[in-house]
């Protein structure tokens, strides 16, 4: 009989240590980041401005969750695929999200962000094209297109919702002066890009300016942005519209290609925002 006590004894004792251990392990929370080199640097910086996490002296655009150095609410890092981030939102406890996907997913950048970015972040989006091409007729009036004022005033106007912000310094009417326009009348330039807002900007606003001169837009949308630099690599297709510098760089050096970029067009803060969490309170207790 004492030895029959002495076991159960023992096996509570081991089921008490169980739960305090698990109890001990649960103190963190699940944060998402994407997972693509310059996105997750940069989403762990924004972790790190916002006194959530520290990274080590000297940590750069090619910074990963092995680079956490102070981890003080001892949460931790899911590396996931920026575009899949949302539809995951709601089995983890934030996440960092990519402007254009969050609003492509109903969120609304400018609302629902926990924590983002300021307008000053130097991830402009831009407008790429594979080296060479820099200077054809139809790249360039696409380029003054879109450095245009109906674009300026188009971010203005829809900012919050898409979370976006022009970069553009000095807007101009939409045209290229140095251009033949009457040589491009009946042209065709394609651009790849991502649904929101890069496509949106493109069809309601740049297609416009570019058919008054008889040139049509074709804007071919991509979900998988892994795709759309190999596409304009390959010479598929003219130009495209998703990224931001780093990110080029970052392909560039991977792939052995030569894309270059001609025009910061906007800037998309990169924002948390709450998953099973409804705020940062419950992270910062």
């Amino acid at each position: 009989m004492k030895k029959l006590i002495s076991i159960l004894l023992v096996l509570v004792f081991a089921s008490a240590l169980v739960v305090g251990c698990t109890a001990t392990e649960k103190t963190g929370f699940v944060i998402a980041v994407p997972n693509d080199t310059t996105n997750e640097a940069r989403a762990l910086k924004l972790l790190e401005a916002n006194g959530i996490i520290k990274l080590k002296e000297g940590s750069d655009e090619t910074a990963t969750k092995l680079d956490i150095v102070e981890n003080p609410f001892n949460v931790t890092i899911e590396e996931i695929d920026a575009a899949q981030i949302p539809s995951m939102l709601k089995d983890v406890d934030y996440a960092v999200i990519n402007s254009n996907f969050a609003a492509g997913a109903g969120l609304n950048p400018g609302k629902d962000a926990l924590i983002r970015e300021g307008a000053e972040s130097p991830y402009a989006n831009i407008l790429a094209v594979k080296a060479g091409n820099e200077n054809e007729p139809k790249i360039l009036a696409l380029k003054a297109a879109l450095e245009s004022q109906a674009v300026a005033d188009y971010f203005l106007a829809n900012g919050s919702e898409l979370g976006a912000v022009g970069t553009v310094a000095n807007p101009t009417d939409g045209y290229d002066p140095s251009i033949d326009y009457d040589a491009l009348n009946g042209v065709t330039v394609t651009v790849a890009a991502t649904p929101t807002p890069h496509a949106l900007v493109l069809n309601e606003v740049v297609k416009g300016i570019l058919a008054a001169k008889g040139i049509t837009l074709d804007v071919v949308e991509f979900t998988d942005y892994t795709l759309i630099n190999p596409v304009v690599q390959s010479g598929e297709i003219d130009a495209n519209y998703f990224q931001h510098a780093p990110y080029l760089n970052d392909f560039n050096a991977k792939n052995e290609a030569d894309l270059v970029s001609i025009a910061a067009i906007h800037v998309e803060p990169l924002g948390m925002y709450a998953g099973k969490q409804s705020s940062l309170d419950a992270l910062k207790k």
